[in-house]
């Protein structure tokens, strides 16, 4: 454990930031879940109404810090193709 006063804020910090950006990449990864889930059960406009709010997600999360902007901009990019491609 720190030693210093300084020290001891900073992992006090530290352990709130990581509780925030987990609670933040589970959101993530659940709506990502059940967009693809959606998408295995064909339903075009379930899973582009999906689609809309897990791009809000997913960048919020970036915007945060909680993932890089590539990745973010990665996972988008994979769950609009996946949405794309049972719509046609």
């Amino acid at each position: 454990m720190a030693n210093h006063k300084s020290a001891l804020k900073r992992a006090k910090q530290n352990d709130l930031r990581r509780l925030r950006n987990k609670a933040v990449r589970t959101t993530v990864k659940n709506t990502i879940k059940e967009l693809r889930a959606a998408a295995t059960e064909n339903s075009t406009k379930e899973a582009a109404e999906k689609l809309v709010s897990a791009k809000s997600i997913i960048d919020r999360a970036a915007k945060k810090g909680v993932i890089h902007k590539k990745n973010a901009a990665r996972k988008i990019s994979r769950l609009s193709r996946l949405v794309n491609s049972i719509s046609d």
